[in-house]
């Protein structure tokens, strides 16, 4: 009883928050402008800041593992491959492709992540690590997968992909990441008394994160799209949600990876498809409804799916 109720710790404030979007949407209070002008915000300011604080205040040369490292980055690949290489075999239907594997592919590791490690553990622990080692991935994937299974023939697709590579060097969760690299390698204490004012402003910035993305995430969520394309929409969810984490946790374990390692490596797999997804996917030329159909699955089930993984975790002794 007591590993359940430590799961439900671990899941429900971050959903109850998603709901409270959701329903202050239905409501009026918050409006579609708002969560536009909000999506924006935590994107390119508040979640960049945020990872930039949690990096530049690790010692990353003292708490750096290259075991999980190196995990990271390899475990996405293989996600990344797999799905796409499985994909574009069995999906008869080879428009959806692209989109099926993205979604399939790409959770919200950098929202999800380090909310769930913080309501644990209290602290960001091995996120910020998992996120240095996985966000870049996740971007130079998608634009591969999307550009070569763009659906508009018309376009230019060396320039298409000119074009969105210089937007993921442009990312601002990337530009957040090394520019906090620096600051943990070289030993700088941003949290000293020379740094005090923007320390300060720092951190009023990036504890707005993951409250304001939450809300967004709830605020756009819609519910009728969820049921367009639902047999390929139910199996990308299956595979994010439940194949994925089913697949590599093993291993993990099998490292001795432990505690807010397993909880970072557990959104890295098991977090639900991240809504970034779905812009891509509009943006070039592959299937935004289908994809539009998995987020608003994906976010809905893992509620139930990741409190699942904590409590299995938690009742295992290995978190």
């Amino acid at each position: 009883m007591n590993n359940f109720i430590f799961s439900l710790n671990a899941t429900i404030p971050i959903f109850i928050l998603i709901v409270l979007g959701w329903i202050l949407m239905r409501l009026g209070i918050l409006t579609k402008g708002f969560n536009s002008a909000a999506d924006k915000y935590v994107f390119k300011v508040a979640l960049p800041v945020l990872l930039f604080h949690d990096i530049a205040t690790a010692d990353i040369r003292q708490d750096f593992d290259a075991s999980f490292f190196f995990f990271c980055m390899i475990s996405t690949a293989l996600m990344f491959i797999g799905v796409w290489f499985f994909t574009s075999i069995f999906m008869k239907d080879k428009t959806m492709v692209g989109a099926f594997a993205q979604a399939s592919a790409r959770g919200s590791a950098a929202v999800l992540g380090i909310a769930f490690v913080n309501n644990i553990y209290g602290s960001s622990g091995m996120a910020p690590m998992m996120i240095v080692a996985a966000v870049p991935l996740y971007n130079i994937f998608s634009v591969i997968i999307l550009s070569v299974c763009s659906n508009d023939k018309s376009a230019d697709r060396g320039h298409q992909i000119r074009n969105t590579f210089l937007n993921v060097l442009k990312n601002p969760i990337i530009i957040g990441i090394v520019a906090g690299l620096p600051f943990s390698l070289l030993g700088i204490d941003i949290t000293g008394p020379a740094f005090a004012i923007p320390y300060k402003a720092i951190t009023n910035i990036a504890n707005t994160a993951t409250p304001v993305a939450l809300l967004v995430v709830g605020a756009g969520f819609e519910g009728r799209k969820a049921i367009k394309k639902i047999r390929p929409t139910l199996a990308a969810t299956f595979i994010k949600l439940i194949l994925l984490p089913a697949i590599f946790f093993p291993a993990a374990v099998a490292m001795g990876f432990r505690n807010s390692e397993l909880v970072a490596i557990l959104v890295m797999l098991g977090s639900p498809t991240t809504v970034t997804c779905y812009i891509m996917a509009k943006n070039m030329g592959n299937d935004e409804v289908l994809t539009s159909s998995i987020v608003v699955t994906a976010t809905l089930l893992s509620s139930i799916t990741l409190t699942f993984w904590v409590f299995l975790l938690r009742s295992l002794g290995l978190i």
